[in-house]
């Protein structure tokens, strides 16, 4: 794996990054769906500069291993690397490590589009009446 092919960014891990339902006494700690967005985040920053004016990605599949809690507070540092590029198609193997240990890993793929061809399925979906019920 070639540098360019790895990016990297860290996040620290706050109140509303966290799950409070476990009771009293146990401390709130990064939910599952922060972890996510991070991971997610991390890979659509690093296909950025792939990319021609007017594209951008979105996420298409994810499969996340959540191997740890961390506790609000801690940094987390998520280590993106792209894999493939098969088409508009865009596959990353994402870690996600604390101060202490490794927290996740995830295989992600996101797809190329054009921003304005998007903005305009998603402008006409709006106006189409909803499933009968």
């Amino acid at each position: 794996m070639t540098e360019e092919n790895i990016h990297q960014k860290q996040f620290v891990v706050k109140d509303q990054d966290a799950v409070h339902f476990m009771g009293p006494g146990v401390p709130p700690v990064l939910a599952t769906p922060a972890l996510l967005l991070w991971m997610e985040m991390t890979s659509r920053e690093h296909a950025g500069p792939l990319l021609n004016p007017g594209e951008e990605t979105v996420g298409a599949s994810v499969i996340l291993k959540h191997l740890a809690a961390t506790p609000v507070g801690m940094t987390v540092r998520v280590i993106s690397k792209l894999t493939k590029v098969e088409g508009r198609k865009y596959t990353f193997e994402i870690e996600a490590f604390d101060e202490v240990e490794k927290i996740g890993e995830a295989l992600h793929e996101r797809a190329r589009i054009n921003v304005a061809k998007f903005a305009s399925r998603v402008g006409e979906k709006k106006l189409k009446p909803g499933p009968a019920s």
